[in-house]
């Protein structure tokens, strides 16, 4: 990780950044933070200390399983209110042509290593099961409507998203993710 933490500030976290760090947001990647170890997370955090985590088109290219785990370690690091924003390439979207350049193995870039392609009833089961209250942010239902809700980029920059993929021209959807906030319940007061 190459930012420091600066005492006073909110920690938030972007997992495989990818070399995109946004204002304010502490950039890693898997050579330093796998989601996947958590003698990684120990080493550099402690449980319930983080703010928020941005990890955009990530999750697809762990396992199920993997998936579900990483999950769990988030749950673990963020802060009671704290949350997870999560983009993922949308498996309801209803144009064949951008299910092909996502799905696992599909023809777009990175789709070789794709290993699950979600949809937003999946997506919300895993997270709920790891103890996440999801909101839905931006995603596709069954029958192929879109849906969305505003969201502040401050919060979370989603590049692949309805208003900043520059793929979405003259009010046409060509490119758009599964976005949620997915958020660690507050503690409760007695």
């Amino acid at each position: 990780m190459q930012q420091e933490v600066t005492a006073g500030r909110p920690l938030r976290i972007v997992v495989g950044s990818a070399g995109i760090t946004p204002e304010g947001w502490i950039q890693t990647d898997i050579e330093f933070l796998d989601l996947l170890k958590p003698s990684d997370w120990e080493r550099f955090f402690r449980p319930n200390s983080i703010d928020a985590i941005l990890a955009e088109h990530v999750w697809e290219h762990l396992t199920p399983d993997n998936g579900a785990r990483a999950a769990a370690v988030c749950f673990t690091y963020l802060k009671p209110g704290g949350y997870l924003r999560l983009a993922v390439p949308d498996g309801f979207n209803p144009d064949p042509a951008y299910l092909n350049w996502v799905r696992p193995g599909g023809n777009g870039p990175g789709a070789d290593d794709h290993k699950v392609l979600y949809d937003h009833e999946s997506l919300v089961a895993l997270l709920t099961a790891a103890g996440f209250a999801v909101e839905l942010l931006e995603h596709f239902d069954r029958t192929g409507k879109f849906h969305h809700r505003d969201w502040a980029p401050a919060d979370g920059m989603i590049h692949r998203s309805r208003r900043f993929d520059e793929r979405n021209q003259g009010g046409r959807l060509a490119y758009t993710s599964l976005m949620v906030d997915a958020r660690k319940p507050a503690a409760r007061t007695a």
